[in-house]
């Protein structure tokens, strides 16, 4: 396996097959457990530090703050994934589970310049085409459906039950999907981040025929949906880029907006400061929906870039760090944004929107006022549906996937009142049906409450301990 050693401008030729680097890992259930003391070390260390992926894979992590900013947003550091491969020649194994999120593709996540501004643009046209309003409806009501139908047991996974099946739910729908697909794509998407190699490889081919046949429908019969709304925009994208620019989306979409539901949901349900805060009426859903953006972030380790030539980097503290080219240069978003709130002399962090959870630069994700729709309503109707939900189990218990990118619960048991399931027929979740962008949707959305009630935004936070104050919350 290519090796490159942390003193070396540039990567050895020839190198023989991997040996241990003695470099910290930035994967593992070690990690998992606590990826705060990996960040301190590398925080020591300088802006930017050697570390280790799985199967020996070698990268830098930028760790910084500011050095974050300007790889993200620098000319001088490209997002074409085939200056790391060709470096390597081949030695990165093919079934390596690191391949599905690195290896090059013909999407805007990997393409530079012009060719990335005319992704890009496709991308933007058509998200914004998607009405704010109705998406809140459509999300609400589709929570109300998976709900009711864990509500009579009394119990539930809130990670498998609620937030991984939600985000799919949506965009499926939103992409023009049959509703038996729904599945098959959340299966897909999750294996795509497993740390099982032969899993990532077939979640990533699994996802990619789907759309090829999603694709393939849409040609035939458009819709009015994201899928048709590429297909005919001006950029005139091919089958291939379709494919790559779907699986974007939906990748963006949905894993981390299933960890960013579920990290909240723990958050709200473990954290006394928002329980201890809500008397006082100082946090709202969205702060604590900010706070996870802070705190665990759900893309944490990411952004891959790889410098054109030689690059220096410096803190600070005056710290520098030489970057080579063609070397997998991943940012921490984690850690950079843990960096700056340590070193925040004052202000509040869940008031505060200068987290880097939503990247940076010309790549800053184009979805993040969508993915706020869809994570505060999921939040916020969890909590109006089931107002005594609790921890299943000891907080301290809890595990987190062991990938390196996502910061991802492996599962949130939640138990509550059972309630009877609904007498009336159909699965509560609507059809995203709508014939025009803003045209209303062929479902009812649910009745508004007879009190009236502040914006999802403003909405206070509240733990099940503090079902007394739902009322009074609701009037406020």
């Amino acid at each position: 396996m290519t090796s490159y050693p942390a003193h070396a401008a540039v990567p050895p030729p020839g190198c023989p097959a991997h040996q241990p680097t003695g470099l910290p890992p930035l994967y593992g259930p070690d990690f998992a457990a606590d990826p705060e003391s990996t960040y301190r070390l590398l925080h020591q260390q300088g802006p930017a530090s050697w570390i280790e992926l799985p199967q020996g894979i070698q990268a830098i992590v930028i760790t910084d703050y500011s050095c974050a900013l300007e790889v993200l947003r620098s000319p001088y550091f490209s997002k074409d994934a085939r200056r790391w491969e060709a470096l390597n020649q081949g030695l990165v194994p093919a079934d390596s589970e690191l391949l599905p999120m690195m290896a090059w593709r013909p999407s805007l996540l990997y393409a530079d310049a012009d060719r990335h501004r005319r992704l890009r643009q496709a991308a933007d046209d058509c998200l914004a085409r998607v009405d704010a309003h109705q998406l809140r409806h459509f999300v609400q009501a589709s929570a109300v459906g998976l709900i009711q139908q864990v509500a009579p047991a009394g119990r539930a996974d809130l990670a498998a039950d609620y937030a991984v099946r939600l985000p799919v739910l949506v965009f499926t729908q939103l992409f023009g999907c049959p509703d038996e697909w729904v599945a098959d794509m959340a299966a897909a998407c999750s294996q795509m981040i497993d740390a099982e190699p032969a899993a990532a490889q077939a979640g990533g081919a699994n996802l990619a025929a789907l759309l090829g046949q999603l694709i393939a429908a849409k040609r035939e019969r458009p819709g009015a949906d994201l899928t048709s709304w590429l297909l005919e925009h001006p950029a005139r994208l091919t089958d291939e880029e379709m494919v790559h620019q779907l699986v974007v989306l939906i990748g963006a979409g949905t894993v981390p907006m299933s960890a960013w539901i579920s990290s909240t949901l723990m958050m709200m349900l473990t954290d006394d400061r928002f329980a201890g805060d809500l008397s006082g009426g100082s946090l709202t859903i969205g702060d604590a929906l900010n706070d996870v953006l802070w705190s665990k972030s759900p893309m944490s380790n990411f952004c891959f870039h790889y410098a054109t030539r030689e690059y220096g980097l410096r803190d600070r503290h005056g710290r520098q760090f030489i970057v080579p080219p063609g070397v997998p240069v991943l940012v921490s978003l984690a850690a950079a944004n843990a960096r700056l709130s340590a070193e925040a002399s004052s202000g509040h962090r869940a008031a505060n929107h200068a987290h880097l959870a939503f990247s940076a630069g010309p790549h800053v994700c184009p979805a993040q006022d969508l993915a706020g729709v869809i994570a505060e309503v999921a939040v916020e109707t969890l909590l109006d549906q089931l107002p005594d939900v609790q921890l299943g189990l000891d907080a301290a218990d809890l595990t987190w996937r062991p990938g390196p990118f996502h910061r991802t619960l492996t599962a949130l048991p939640a138990r509550f009142p059972p309630s009877p399931a609904p007498t009336s027929s159909g699965s509560g979740a609507p059809t995203w049906n709508q014939q025009h962008s803003d045209s209303a949707p062929s479902w009812t959305p649910p009745a508004a409450p007879s009190t009236p009630r502040p914006p999802a935004s403003a909405r206070r936070a509240r733990p099940s301990r503090w079902r007394s104050l739902v009322a009074s919350l609701r009037g406020r």
